[in-house]
């Protein structure tokens, strides 16, 4: 647990939270995965995301679903079978891990995903940041949900200058910190830092000339 120091809010918090959920509310993607809170429906997502461009998963996603359309329906099928609906979208050991969990849940939880990102660690295949992205996305938890994307927007939003030791704890501590604190709000707040980190905030290019956040990024405002 991080200590009550580490989480204190930065002083823009509140105007990058204003600015990003507007901006995301008119132009966030229509994303299948952002029209439920199943946590089963949810989770295939994370799963299929790791490493994997949006575009790719989309069409992958629909027909996963359409096979195994519930956890139990996963967890019974042979593995052989998993592993040729997951064809084409490589790095087939998250779907051996996927498989594993789906089996482990039905077998000692009933089928029933936990909501609390400590007991999602503990499933096969899920480390920090899928467990809190299936918190926050399936049971609006107010979680922090730190990928790639997420931890490139912080820092350059609040901590340009962060040596890279000891950087993925701050990062962390700061995402908690500045994550609103109702559910619904969080659930917008987390997919909204992601979108940015894909479409304006990205790893090749910072367009900080037409960034939303721009007025509260300590990194934007020193470019001109």
């Amino acid at each position: 647990m991080a200590h009550k120091s580490s989480l204190r809010t930065p002083r823009d918090a509140p105007e990058f939270r204003r600015r990003l959920l507007r901006w995301f509310r008119r132009h966030g993607r229509d994303l299948p995965w952002r029209r439920t809170r199943d946590p089963y429906r949810v989770l295939v997502s994370e799963f299929m995301l790791q490493q994997t461009q949006v575009a790719r998963v989309e069409g992958y996603y629909a027909r996963f679903l359409e096979r195994y359309p519930d956890i139990h329906a996963l967890a019974h099928a042979p593995p052989a079978a998993v592993r040729e609906s997951w064809a084409g979208l490589g790095y087939y050991r998250r779907a051996a891990n996927l498989h594993r969990l789906a089996r482990e849940v039905v077998r000692d939880r009933d089928g029933t995903l936990p909501s609390e990102p400590k007991e999602l660690r503990t499933l096969p295949g899920v480390g920090p940041y899928t467990a809190g992205a299936v918190a926050s996305f399936a049971f609006e938890r107010r979680t922090a949900a730190v990928d790639t994307n997420v931890a490139r927007v912080i820092r350059r939003a609040f901590h340009p200058r962060l040596p890279a030791r000891g950087a993925e704890r701050r990062l962390w501590d700061t995402a908690s910190a500045i994550v609103p604190r109702a559910g619904r709000p969080a659930w917008t707040f987390n997919q909204a830092i992601m979108e940015l980190g894909a479409l304006v905030c990205t790893a090749r290019v910072a367009r900080c000339g037409e960034c939303p956040v721009r007025p509260a990024c300590a990194t934007g405002r020193r470019v001109r």
